[in-house]
């Protein structure tokens, strides 16, 4: 989840105190951490800490850009995006967090954001550490911090990574989020559902047959049939099922791969002949579309020809 809350200009004033010429706009950024992380701090809070500081600076908050459950080292969050549109349409001054690896964590980024929002005269604040990217000991300080926030998620990553495998080799699931067609047990393993399962083999058949996600995904609204999560289908959905090759059995997390009997859900024929039809008719459009675009090619260069001919070009 995601959310943006924009004050409005005069409740901003009302709290920082009257407005003056050398007022900045600022805009709040905030995040938590992916969903088998914790994070110390909530969303409200690093907002609350935030606003405090701009009250005592004295600066307006016209924006307030929140990620949920976003990983920091992925720059791609919904919110951290549109704040940095609004950095480049000129509508933020600077923008505040509560800390700097709430606001990035891998270092090649966040030396390339600095350096857009420096270009664009957006500074950057943190709360809790000296980080004022306006001044050259500021951006020093900055990527000091930068640096060993880049190490410290490379760390934790690490440790992610060896207690993956503990459960892969376990053949547990690492999170509350299984795939369509099996439950979590409360020993952390795969278990088949049935109904779920059903769906999954039909959604095999089905593209089978019609030989297009969105048509299968058409064609599962229209029975009201829905995804684990309860929601419509869509391509992007039915690609996810028809790529998953754990229900084939095959499990893999974490470089570790094994196949697990009880985890089949479609026969590997049934499988394979999808990723064949897939690929082919992927082969297919990639051909069409190359010989519609030599056509228009072929059609604009005549046309020229025709125009260089008659004296016209």
């Amino acid at each position: 989840m995601d959310g943006t809350h924009i004050p409005k200009r005069e409740e901003s004033i009302a709290q920082s105190g009257s407005e003056d010429e050398t007022e900045l706009d600022a805009g709040i950024y905030a995040r938590t951490s992916s969903p088998s992380q914790k994070s110390k701090y909530s969303i409200d809070e690093q907002i609350n800490r935030c606003w405090e500081q701009c009250e005592a600076a004295g600066w307006s908050v016209e924006y307030v850009f929140f990620d949920k459950a976003e990983s920091g080292r992925d720059v791609d969050r919904p919110q951290f995006q549109k704040m940095l549109e609004q950095a480049e349409a000129g509508r933020i001054d600077v923008v505040i967090f509560w800390k700097l690896d709430r606001f990035c964590r891998s270092l090649a980024d966040l030396v390339r954001i600095e350096d857009k929002l420096r270009s664009w005269g957006v500074g950057l604040q943190s709360v809790t550490e000296y980080i004022d990217t306006t001044s050259p000991v500021g951006r020093f300080n900055f990527r000091n911090l930068a640096s060993a926030a880049e190490l410290e998620s490379d760390l934790t990553s690490q440790r992610v990574q060896i207690g993956m495998y503990g459960l892969a080799k376990d053949h547990k699931w690492p999170n509350d989020h299984p795939p369509l067609g099996y439950e979590k047990t409360s020993e952390g393993r795969l278990e088949v559902n049935d109904e779920e399962a059903s769906l999954v083999r039909r959604i095999f058949r089905i593209y089978l047959e019609e030989r297009s996600m969105p048509q299968v995904a058409y064609l599962l609204n229209e029975k009201d049939l829905t995804t684990k999560k309860g929601e419509r289908w869509c391509r992007q959905a039915v690609r996810t099922v028809l790529s998953n090759e754990l229900y084939t059995g095959e499990y893999e997390l974490a470089d570790f791969n094994e196949y697990v009997d009880e985890y089949q859900i479609v026969s590997e024929d049934l499988f394979e002949a999808v990723v064949e039809t897939r690929y082919r008719f992927q082969n297919s459009s990639n051909e069409m579309d190359s010989r519609r675009k030599k056509s228009k090619s072929e059609k604009i260069l005549g046309h020229f020809k025709t125009m260089v001919e008659r004296g016209d070009g």
